[in-house]
């Protein structure tokens, strides 16, 4: 140790996210070879994981001047920050290097631990269980309250993607996410309407990652596709044993927008094989259903056709009005409804 050496100070920060006790190598070096460990939380949840590894932790809040004290003579002093990062030491410590003052310690910030992918998504659980506690609204929601936002959730984002707002995609997926979050976070409480079992975001997550696992034999078994349509083969065909329906119309949401339900029939006969003629009938609905079929049939989604056409007629209705029509939104989608990659 050089006793003119101005020491060093580490300050150590760690991840909520990550559960304590994991830190990197490079951080239990740290604090096991420091002169001191200071931590100004007593309740930090790293504390008493790092005292049963066997390091001293000091409760203490040094201002800056006393950290810089402290590592004088050349020692080392680890800081475990809290959660807040700790501002006011490090703003303290920017000002006396600033004044000129004072010969300053090696300042080192060093990561404990890293958020993983999609470790954001273990804050919006959190956040969501204290809001289903505390907030007298979202308390006393259930399923079928909820399921009018779900369908217009759902909407808003595909009116994002088809306006090709980037800014407005990111918000809607956020939107439609925090229907899964709170719809999972309500059946963990075993209220569930229908009175069947409680289950909990984690479940959620571990069914769709099973199904996907299952469903890509080409990518996580000894199964091999190279094309799209060599991939949705293997969806078929493995969604198909899973479900062991009698009937391809089983599962097809009859609640879903009619030219959506009718392009959706049609596609399940086509993908299997069946040729069904048109029901006869007079009327409107009857040409809607053989207009919906010949898109389906053509890959044009008559859903997002209609759109488009709908978008058109607006804009034409504000030009009778004498009304601009620059900066409305547009859908983004060529007028026959096929996608950009069609």
């Amino acid at each position: 140790m050089n006793a003119s050496s101005p020491g060093r100070i580490v300050l150590l920060t760690t991840s909520h996210r990550v559960a304590p006790g994991l830190l990197s190598w490079p951080a239990w070096q740290a604090l096991h070879d420091a002169d001191r460990v200071l931590c100004a939380d007593g309740t930090h949840p790293q504390l008493p994981y790092l005292r049963e590894a066997g390091v001293q932790v000091d409760e203490a809040a040094p201002t800056a001047e006393d950290l810089v004290d402290a590592c004088a003579g050349g020692h080392t002093v680890v800081v475990v920050a809290t959660g807040e990062g700790e501002p006011r030491l490090t703003d303290g410590l920017a000002r006396l290097a600033g004044s000129g003052n004072v010969q300053m310690p090696d300042l080192e910030l060093l990561p404990a631990s890293y958020d993983l992918p999609g470790a954001r998504l273990l804050d919006l659980v959190q956040v969501m269980d204290r809001i289903r506690v505390e907030c007298p609204w979202s308390s006393q929601q259930t399923h079928k309250g909820l399921a009018k936002y779900g369908i217009e959730e759902a909407y808003e984002l595909v009116e994002a993607i088809e306006e090709g707002d980037r800014h407005e995609l990111r918000e809607e997926l956020g939107d439609v996410l925090l229907q899964v979050v709170f719809h999972a976070r309500i059946a963990e409480e075993g209220r569930a309407e229908d009175g069947a079992e409680p289950f909990s975001i984690d479940d959620v997550a571990a069914g769709i990652v099973t199904k996907l696992i299952h469903r890509h034999p080409h990518v996580f078994g000894d199964e091999t596709a190279s094309t799209p349509e060599e991939v949705k083969e293997h969806w078929l065909r493995t969604k198909a044993a899973e479900k062991q329906r009698t009937s391809v119309t089983e599962g097809v949401p009859l609640g879903q927008p009619g030219l959506a339900l009718a392009a959706k029939l049609s596609s399940r006969a086509r993908t299997a094989g069946l040729e069904v003629p048109l029901p006869e009938g007079e009327g409107v609905g009857y040409e809607l259903l053989a207009m919906a079929v010949r898109a389906e049939t053509d890959g044009v989604d008559p859903e997002a056709a209609l759109r488009a056409a709908a978008r058109a007629y607006r804009d034409a209705i504000r030009v009778r009005e004498g009304l601009p029509t620059d900066g409305l939104p547009t859908d983004g989608l060529p007028t026959d409804g096929r996608s950009a990659e069609s």
